[in-house]
């Protein structure tokens, strides 16, 4: 018999430092207005000098910890775009940062799509025995990869980690993930990027370029694949635990966009009062987003204990990914800010 993944604690932590529309207007040419109306977003934290993804991730990885009344784990898994260093893996820092020992860690980079792939890699590990408990963890710093004469970035994203401890356990109690859908679309790789400082720009032969340093992302196009890559992920991933778009008490899916996030309610027959919205206090924190909107919704209670939630995540790849769980009864601390 296959043992069954299940969610035992949850935790998260954004930086201090708040980041308003009204101070981005100063140097951008844009207003809060036209911010809050085209994206949903009020204001985002970024990380001060300093600070790396690695020390949001072990903030966050200790609050799950503890939120799971647990010490330690057999694996650690790290979903980032914006690790520490392009090499090692900011994972096993992390884990030695948290006192786990020297267990297994590692990265995983699948953009805003990351923290729903290392659940299921850590579903996978428990299957087959390889863990009894992982930590799993979504970070990023995008701050540190924004050019800040781009509108079309700088105003949405922010910086933050979400972390969670899975178990292994039967498939029928609450908190178990009841399936995945994956995949992704490589001819759409240059659609959202950082274009320098890998092996394709050190081996052109061609001098590097100060810009590509920088996040870029061609709006228009990922807003449009966003929405059709989560809808039909999630409608694929309904029909295999069973569910109508009805049983869903709660959707979590990527908080990119709020236009995205209701179009997509729209698409799959949701109420939109049922997708749940944090973009609009952090922004777009890539691969920790949907942990910090879970985090947010369980301590406002507003996911509550047997609640059906959904999650489903696009990003950068092209990559996208679904799951779900009936919430199950966990201890849930307010999201902190002390890192």
């Amino acid at each position: 018999m296959i043992r069954a993944t299940v969610l035992a604690g949850i935790g998260a932590a954004i930086p201090p430092r708040s980041v308003t529309n009204d101070e981005l207007a100063r140097t951008l040419d844009t207003n809060d207005t036209w911010i809050r109306t085209r994206t949903g977003i009020r204001t985002r934290h970024w990380a001060d000098t300093g600070t790396s993804t690695g020390d949001l991730a072990t903030a966050a990885g200790a609050r799950a910890l503890k939120s799971a009344g647990v010490d330690s784990v057999d694996l650690v898994i790290l979903a980032t775009s914006t690790g520490n260093q392009p090499m090692p893996g900011t994972a096993p820092e992390v884990a030695t940062a948290l006192g786990l020992g020297h267990v297994a860690a590692y990265d995983i980079s699948a953009a805003c799509s990351g923290f729903l792939y290392a659940l299921s890699a850590a579903a996978g590990a428990i299957a087959s025995g390889v863990a009894e408990r992982v930590l799993v963890v979504g970070a990023d710093v995008w701050s540190t990869r924004l050019d800040p004469t781009d509108r079309s970035t700088t105003i949405i994203f922010g910086d933050g980690a979400g972390a969670a401890v899975l178990r292994a356990g039967d498939a029928g109690e609450p908190g178990a993930l009841l399936g995945f859908d994956l995949g992704s679309d490589g001819t759409g790789h240059e659609l959202a990027q950082v274009a320098g400082g890998g092996s394709r720009e050190r081996g052109s032969g061609l001098p590097a370029r100060p810009e590509g340093a920088y996040m870029t992302m061609q709006g228009k196009d990922m807003f449009t694949h966003a929405v059709n890559r989560m809808a039909a992920s999630s409608e694929q991933l309904l029909g295999r635990v069973g569910w109508s778009a009805a049983d869903v008490d709660w959707c979590a899916a990527h908080q990119a966009n709020i236009r995205i996030l209701h179009t997509v309610a729209d698409v799959l027959g949701v109420e939109r009062s049922r997708m749940l919205v944090h973009l609009d206090k952090v922004g777009n924190t890539s691969a920790a987003s949907i942990p910090l909107a879970l985090t947010d919704a369980a301590v406002s209670e507003r996911v509550k204990p047997g609640d059906r939630v959904l999650m489903t995540a696009f990003g950068g790849g092209l990559s996208w990914a679904s799951t779900a769980l009936r919430w199950p009864e966990i201890d849930v601390m307010e999201i902190t800010t002390e890192i």
